[in-house]
Formats: C-alpha cells, structure tokens, sequence
C-alpha cells in the first residue's frame, strides 16, 4: 500500500459528494480464479466537484480521460475466468492511480497537449484531497484483494488490462495489442507468444510504452515488488471501440490467457534478480 500525501486536505469540501459513485467498483469479489485483474483507467466520470476540469465535450472522450473499451474488455475476462476485477471509477485526468503520487502526470496539468486548466497550480491540500478520495482507496482495494488472494491459496498473479490510441503525435502504431512487463516474463513471454501464434496479429513488445519506464504503478506496486507474475495488457482503442470489437477481443485475449494462467507453476514468489 503506498504512503499516504503529507499534506492534509483540512477544511476542503469532500471531493465526492454522498449521492456520486464511490472511488472503486468491485466485481466478482468472490472469485475463484488466483489471480486479479485490475482496471486503472476504466471511466472518464469527473467529480461534480470539479465540473470538466475545464476541458472541452470532445476531450472529454478522449485517451486523455480514460482507456476507451478496457473497461469492457476486463469484464468480459473477469465473467470468463471468474476473476475478481477491480476498477477505477474516476477519470485519469482527475488523479491517474495508475502513477506515483510524486510523478508529475499523478495529476496532469497537460495531457498529450491539450491543457488541463482545473489541474493548474493546485495547493497541497488540493492533491491531497484527490489522492485520499480517489488513489488510496483504489490501492487499498487492490492490496486487499491480493491479499485475500494470498490467504486463500498460492501467490497471485495480476493482470492489467490498458488500451492505447492508434495514432500519437501523427505516428501510427501498428500494433493490435501491446504487451508491457519488466524482468519477469513468466506471464508476459507465453502471452506474446501466444498472439503471435495467431495468424494477422501483430504484438508490441513493451509497445507502445515500456513496462520498464515506471508507466505501471499498479503492478509495480501489488506485483513486481513482491516477485508476484504480472501483466499489463494494451489493446489498440479502434479495435474495441464498440460491443463487437470488444467481444472479439475479449475472446481472443482470452484464449490466449487461458492456458498461461492454468499453469500451476505460474503462482509462486519470484526470487529477486
């Protein structure tokens, strides 16, 4: 669990009202599977609080708010392997609880360009409020499901399930699935290779973003820190940017998962490198 901001949120409203959603969503809280998925960037709900942070409709349904179609994907999974699934159930651009709370995109001020007045030179107090309503809770949920996973069985694995934008900058990506992981491939390597097995897929290879690049606070927190398998899953958005895609992608990601996640030798306590 990662420590909590310094500063104190003190006489400052509550940042979520009693009637809005609370910071998480818990789904399959029983599951069997031993393994987690988790979901950092599942909606694009603001806090009434905090109106649009000042950015246009059209922003609003960007990439910069959330990972459009990973949240429908990840509950596909999590109904197919009768996973528990935790997700985010507020946009990235109010806190990303998928970042350290000391990286400067916790709270970005500027998102692939486009200028985030509401996040503009915040008060401490102001960062606090949003890390204690939004980030420590979901982290909270996310520990304690590993750890109830841990009690219950042998050492977890987590899965990340991400979607990425087919065009950056004016640059295509070509991939239809990025694969992102660090030192340990127990799960990452047989993925890859498993996508590749299927014919007209082509797989990223920690693309479009690195696991190596302290990108994945989630499973550098709940996972890699404790030689714990994990994988982070990126989808190219226009392939599941509606119910059909999603399906068809949920299947394919699925059934490639499957095998992986059977093995038995897979849940187990990593020795450090």
């Amino acid at each position: 669990m990662p420590d909590r901001a310094d500063a104190c949120p003190g006489s400052l409203p509550p940042l979520l009202a009693p009637d809005e959603p609370g910071p998480i969503e818990v789904v399959h809280g029983e599951g069997a599977a031993p393994f987690l998925i988790v979901c950092d960037h599942a909606s694009r709900r603001f806090p009434r609080a905090l109106g649009t942070l000042g950015i246009d409709g059209d922003d609003e349904l960007r990439h910069i708010a959330w990972d459009i179609g990973a949240a429908e994907v990840a509950r596909l999974l999590a109904a197919r392997f009768k996973a528990r699934l935790v997700l985010a159930t507020y946009s990235r651009l109010v806190v990303d609880v998928n970042r350290a709370p000391n990286d400067p995109t916790f709270i970005p001020a500027i998102s692939e360009g486009t200028v985030v007045p509401g996040n503009r030179n915040l008060t401490p107090a102001a960062i606090a409020q949003r890390a204690d309503a939004l980030f420590h809770p979901y982290h909270g949920a996310v520990a304690e499901a590993m750890a109830a996973l841990k009690r219950r069985g042998p050492p977890p694995a987590l899965v990340s399930v991400h979607s990425f934008t087919p065009v950056f900058k004016g640059e295509l990506r070509p991939w239809h699935i990025g694969v992102l992981w660090d030192r340990d491939g127990r799960l990452a390597l047989p993925f890859m290779e498993g996508m590749r097995a299927r014919p007209g897929i082509r797989v990223g290879d920690n693309q479009p973003y690195s696991g190596r690049d302290h990108y994945a606070y989630t499973v550098d927190c709940h996972a890699r820190r404790h030689g714990l398998p994990d994988l982070s899953i990126e989808i190219r958005q226009d392939l599941i940017e509606n119910a059909e895609g999603v399906a068809e992608w949920a299947a394919i990601v699925g059934d490639v998962l499957a095998p992986v996640l059977a093995d038995p030798g897979l849940y187990r306590v990593a020795k450090s490198p």
